[in-house]
């Protein structure tokens, strides 16, 4: 009988073996349902083979096999070994949690509908509906027969956009007889009339990086495009896609955050709706959303493919091109569970397919950055803004050693808004911690709000009237006293969205004033409806977190001031001050992005900081190559490379006895022959020693050899494995971005 090596979304490293009466090579990578003790689990068929290490009479049969989906590509099942083996985490995890959560299901879907969109078109009775009759406080119905007129095609990914309610409203439509509902194949015109359209002229920088990456197009390399904010990347992807489209092929796009997806996909949408299917996949996607994409890559009908993080694991029969747009951001690597770096997949994807990666940003990763120097990334500089008459921003620091001001905001700035107001142009003011302050002191007894779960102070949100843990999302009440000595003298202390939201609406009380953080996009579609009213010049005042510092547009934005950013430059985090002069860098280019000029106020008490000379005079290489001498010295990546030993357990004592003899293993591997170049460094607490409950430490092994430290893992890995664990969580971190 034939047996199946099946990969299992279980925490062991290793495939699980049953017996089917029948079975071919042609199954492998296809779903399948198994016993596993007294459940039932889905996985993916690794192997199909006539011998097993256990005596077949103790296999267990295969209950199902689905064959409703194409079997997982051979060169996708590769991606999942090799990220399974470089990130040490088990395979079955890997492969199952980067399928779509409808197919890890045991009951299948119904899939016809999945793949097909649900498009709506206005019938012959839905034309003669008179307008003025439906009341005007009822703006969806006016919206969607506005998105339906001129027999214009509405799919039900569109019609949420406009509100959460359109698709119901639809159906209620189609009952009535006005709207016709089609689950028609997407076709698409790949003639050339259509890809005929007027396209903006590049400039020089561009046409270079253009013609550079199409000039070796069908081969391996990685390209860094490094171009300043307002430079034109966007122009640059938008020809390469075409190029890719033009023979046929896809193209893979993965950007950091979901927030940056409405803007790119609406970029994407005007240059290829009539040549192309774009699908996008993210986590603000229901489940059949998700899948309906997913299928659409898998059978190659989206020909581009615009995603966060997990969509790099997209199965892509034609892939023919990878873009990493904002390549640095840090939300390209997994926090949690396997611990993968999407940017370094996407670059290793490339590579397995012999086709062009391009790594974007105006402020590269160091490690990135350091590849270009030495050679084995290809350096692409757009060092110049696309639009005409548009130039980088003016930057200065406003010194407050002098004194701070009481209310946060420096008379300098505040006269700088008060201008932008008079000419309405918009202002930013960021600030990147949300709430209203970060600290609730009591200032008889020094009292604190603190955590319980974790090793932070509770956040004060003054308009909900809480406290809230922003790691946890632990939320009190807000005590009208000192809980330790009584006193009712309890204040606020610092600054946060909320406050610099209440100090402005006080200056500028006849100023639309908008704040942008977690709390207030938290509503489906709030983003998008944001982005409009900032674009329509409904707000004059813009107040935000890092959600506004990267990927935005705002033509009228001609103020950007800065507030609380020097607490960064002294951290014990070493890529603290790259992370800090990137953040800067990327809001700083929202301003004078048209014909607006654009100038940045930066609030500090070290304006002579090199980090924020090298931010004025945007010159982001001397201080990336002060930087990387400065790790040189010190031993730090990109000359290094490291792996963390991550535990956590309720008790202190559990993770301390766990870490010390994980460092005995460790010093025992070293001591043989074979493991050389590894330093070991001693357990220490994590830099949150509490969160969510549970007590932190860790332990950091790194080596100047990348493959010394995989072989050395490989050995401590599959020894860790049977140290006892019953009452503690660990996991390997490779490449680690935060300690």
């Amino acid at each position: 009988m034939p047996i199946l090596r099946v990969a299992l979304n279980v925490p062991i490293d290793t495939l699980f073996d049953y017996v089917i009466t029948e079975a071919s090579l042609s199954d492998i990578g296809l779903r399948v349902c198994v016993p596993f003790g007294a459940r039932k689990l889905i996985g993916v068929i690794w192997g199909v083979c006539t011998e097993t290490a256990i005596p077949v009479d103790k296999l267990k049969s295969a209950i199902a096999v689905f064959r409703d989906i194409q079997p997982l590509p051979a060169d996708l099942m590769a991606l999942f070994s090799f990220c399974s083996k470089y990130y040490h985490h088990p395979l079955g995890m890997v492969v199952i949690n980067s399928l779509p959560a409808k197919i890890r299901r045991i009951k299948p879907p119904v899939l016809k509908s999945e793949i097909q969109n649900v498009v709506y078109l206005l019938t012959e009775s839905g034309r003669q509906i008179d307008r003025s009759s439906i009341p005007a406080r009822n703006t969806v119905m006016h919206k969607l027969l506005e998105a339906l007129s001129g027999n214009t095609q509405l799919d039900s990914q569109q019609a949420r956009k406009i509100s959460v309610r359109a698709v119901k409203l639809l159906k209620q439509w189609t009952a009535k007889g006005w709207v016709e509902e089609k689950h028609d194949e997407i076709f698409f015109d790949t003639s050339d009339s259509a890809r005929k359209m007027s396209l903006p002229k590049l400039t020089p920088e561009q046409s270079t990086a253009v013609s550079s990456v199409v000039m070796q197009f069908d081969q391996f390399n990685t390209w860094l495009l490094h171009g300043v904010t307002g430079s034109g990347k966007t122009e640059v992807y938008l020809r390469l896609i075409e190029k890719a489209l033009s023979e046929n092929k896809q193209t893979l796009i993965l950007i950091p955050e979901i927030n940056l997806t409405p803007q790119l996909e609406a970029v994407f949408r005007a240059r290829f709706m009539k040549t192309a299917i774009i699908v996008s996949l993210h986590s603000g996607l229901n489940d059949t959303e998700r899948l309906r994409g997913w299928l659409q890559a898998q059978q190659g009908i989206a020909r581009v493919i615009l995603g966060t993080r997990l969509a790099v694991f997209t199965p892509l029969p034609d892939l023919g091109l990878v873009i990493v747009d904002e390549e640095h951001d840090s939300s390209f690597k997994q926090q949690d569970g396997l611990r993968y770096s999407a940017r370094d997949l996407a670059v290793f994807r490339a590579k397995q397919a012999q086709i062009p990666v391009v790594l974007g940003s105006a402020t590269p990763s160091l490690e990135s950055y350091h590849k270009a120097l030495t050679g084995r990334y290809h350096h692409l500089r757009l060092n110049h803004r696309a639009v005409k008459n548009a130039s980088l921003p003016q930057i200065n620091c406003i010194d407050m050693r002098s004194g701070k001001p009481r209310i946060g905001l420096t008379g300098q700035l505040i006269h700088a808004i008060k201008n932008c107001l008079s000419q309405r142009q918009q202002s930013l003011i960021f600030i990147n911690r949300r709430g209203y302050a970060p600290v609730l002191l009591c200032r008889s007894c020094g009292w604190t709000a603190t955590c319980r779960r974790c090793s932070s102070r509770l956040v004060v949100h003054l308009q909900d009237k809480k406290l809230s843990c922003h790691h946890c999302g632990h939320c009190e009440g807000f005590p009208y006293a000192c809980p330790q000595c009584g006193d009712p003298d309890i204040k606020p202390f610092g600054r946060g969205t909320q406050r610099v939201e209440e100090t402005l609406s006080e200056l500028f009380p006849a100023a639309r004033i908008l704040r942008i953080d977690r709390d207030s996009i938290s509503r489906k579609n709030a983003w998008q409806q944001i982005l409009q009213t900032i674009h329509r010049r409904e707000v004059d005042i813009l107040i935000g977190t890092q959600l506004l510092a990267k990927g935005h547009d705002f033509p009228n934005l001609a103020l950007v001031g800065i507030l609380d950013s020097d607490i960064s430059l002294f951290s014990t985090d070493f890529r603290a001050g790259e992370r800090l002069f990137a953040q800067l860098m990327q809001v700083s280019g929202r301003a004078g992005r048209a014909e607006v000029a654009g100038r940045v106020l930066i609030q500090t008490e070290y304006p002579d900081h090199p980090l924020y000379q090298a931010l004025q005079q945007h010159n982001y290489d001397a201080l990336a190559q002060n930087i990387l001498a400065e790790r040189k010295l010190a031993g730090f990546p990109p000359y290094v490379f490291q792996a963390l030993l991550r535990a956590e357990a309720h008790s202190v004592n559990t993770v301390t006895d766990f870490l010390h003899a994980a460092h005995k293993l460790a010093r025992s591997i070293v001591g043989s022959l074979k493991h050389k170049n590894i330093e070991i460094f001693d357990p220490v607490s994590a830099t949150m020693t509490r969160l969510k409950g549970m007590e932190r430490a860790h332990l950091l092994i790194q080596s100047g050899s990348r493959q010394n430290l995989q072989f050395f893992l490989t050995d401590w890995y599959r020894q860790l494995n049977t140290l006892s664990s019953s009452r503690i969580r660990w996991i390997l971190d490779v490449d680690p971005i935060e300690f």
